[in-house]
């Protein structure tokens, strides 16, 4: 597989760093974008070695990693002293982290508790809602089924979904990109309230979709971040894949990779511990953190969870996470030309100025001059990012059960870090496909 990464175009950096915002103070119910303790070595299985890759056997401890590629112990004391410091500073109840490591190697660092209560602590292996990172499998499934031949990114969406109340010109592209001009039903007005008056209720994606609202605008006419497009393409996956979202997620993706603590909430049982969300009416570090669970596994409770669907139904350990980024956005989820197609839609949308540069379920983010791939997610008690640096091979993912606080911040400061440490144990031969 050869992908370029060397893009035809330029992006604007100003706009599209990682927000450097401090804590805020939630607001309702919304699943939003804004465009730690001791190294424990992780248990999943490896990773497939890529082509050209030196050799990618497991993840492991740091004895295990070759000289020249892994972080060094003092990288690792550093990274978490950074995340313990950090999480203190913004009064995270609960963080875990993972980077990946050119080798494949890892750091998983975690602090705080999933359940502020029982003070339950955060591990390894503990799950957190994802919110949208959720779209990243929901767009690598839709283009899974184009390589297959099963429609187009130019289909007209009505054509496999004759009884959506959508415009017939909606595109499977303009879905993916945010393009299509359907509003977002999660800042619908009365959805709040809706969903809040039984949170231990289960939604369906016509109850969703009646909270849509009139369009942004026409399709094609200009680009807004609307989780309505991704509630409609899990549909889209299910009518054209004839199999349920979740079955064409875990057999496609999930189970190839060896991702053992990632699941489809709304219709499938958590295989880990679940990180409880919390919300803060202050943005006081010492803040009295309010739970939200429904007392059900689901998190941060059913009604909103189910609802979220296609859109953000997913929850995942940061070691899952951070495999997928490397996995999908290196070439092995995907054939090249789709993943090309993938960062190639950025030039697409750009002309409409995006909050965030954005493609084909991709975010591209500036990390301090770094390039990186990769998505962020919100939704009420959960905040997460994670990104992926094409020319350092390295992957981050942050997950938290909060928010209030950007992790962002974790994110760009733990890779300060880490990047250096690579850099400082010797050469390194680039290992992601050129």
């Amino acid at each position: 597989k050869k992908l370029k990464w060397g893009m035809k175009f330029s992006f604007a950096t100003g706009k599209n760093r990682e927000s450097p915002a401090a804590s805020r103070v939630d607001r309702p119910i919304v699943i939003r974008d804004d465009p730690g303790i001791v190294p424990i070595p992780a248990t999943e299985p490896p990773l497939p070695a890529r082509p050209g890759s030196p050799g990618i056997a497991s993840i492991g401890s740091a004895q295990d990693e070759p000289e020249g590629h892994r972080a060094t112990d003092v990288t690792r004391l550093a990274l978490q002293a950074r995340l313990d410091q950090l999480r203190e500073r913004y009064g995270i109840p609960g963080i875990s982290v993972t980077i990946l490591f050119p080798d494949g190697t890892s750091w998983v660092g975690v602090g705080g508790v999933t359940d502020v209560a029982t003070k339950t602590p955060v591990t390894p292996s503990t799950g957190f809602a994802i919110a949208s990172i959720t779209k990243t499998f929901t767009a690598s499934l839709i283009l899974a089924l184009v390589e297959d031949g099963r429609l187009t990114l130019d289909d007209e969406v009505r054509d496999h979904l004759p009884d959506l109340k959508i415009n017939a010109r909606i595109t499977v592209r303009q879905l993916l990109d945010h393009t299509s001009g359907l509003r977002d039903y999660f800042f619908h007005p009365a959805i709040d309230h809706e969903l809040l008056v039984d949170p231990s209720q289960r939604w369906d994606s016509a109850q969703a979709m009646r909270y849509v609202g009139k369009p942004y605008f026409k399709p094609g006419a200009d680009w807004h971040y609307s989780n309505t497009n991704y509630l409609v393409l899990g549909l889209l996956a299910e009518a054209v894949g004839e199999a349920p979202l979740a079955d064409q997620i875990r057999s496609r993706f999930l189970r190839p990779l060896g991702l053992r603590h990632t699941w489809y909430q709304p219709t499938e049982t958590s295989t880990t511990t679940v990180a409880h969300g919390y919300r803060f009416t202050s943005t006081a570090k010492d803040a009295k953190p309010i739970g939200l669970s429904d007392g059900t596994a689901l998190v941060p409770f059913t009604s909103v969870v189910t609802a979220a669907a296609g859109a953000g139904g997913l929850a995942a350990s940061s070691s899952d996470i951070a495999r997928w980024a490397r996995a999908l956005y290196a070439g092995d989820v995907l054939a090249a030309p789709s993943v090309e197609a993938v960062l190639e839609d950025v030039a697409r949308t750009k002309r409409h100025q995006p909050t965030v540069a954005y493609g084909l379920g991709m975010q591209l983010v500036d990390i301090d001059g770094r390039r990186s791939f990769g998505h962020s997610g919100r939704l009420l008690g959960f905040r997460s990012a994670v990104r992926w640096l094409p020319d350092d091979d390295i992957a981050i993912a942050v997950l938290t059960n909060q928010s209030r606080t950007d992790p962002g911040i974790f994110v760009r400061a733990l890779l300060k870090i880490a990047v250096q440490g690579t850099r400082t144990t010797g050469p390194r031969t680039s290992v992601h496909p050129q």
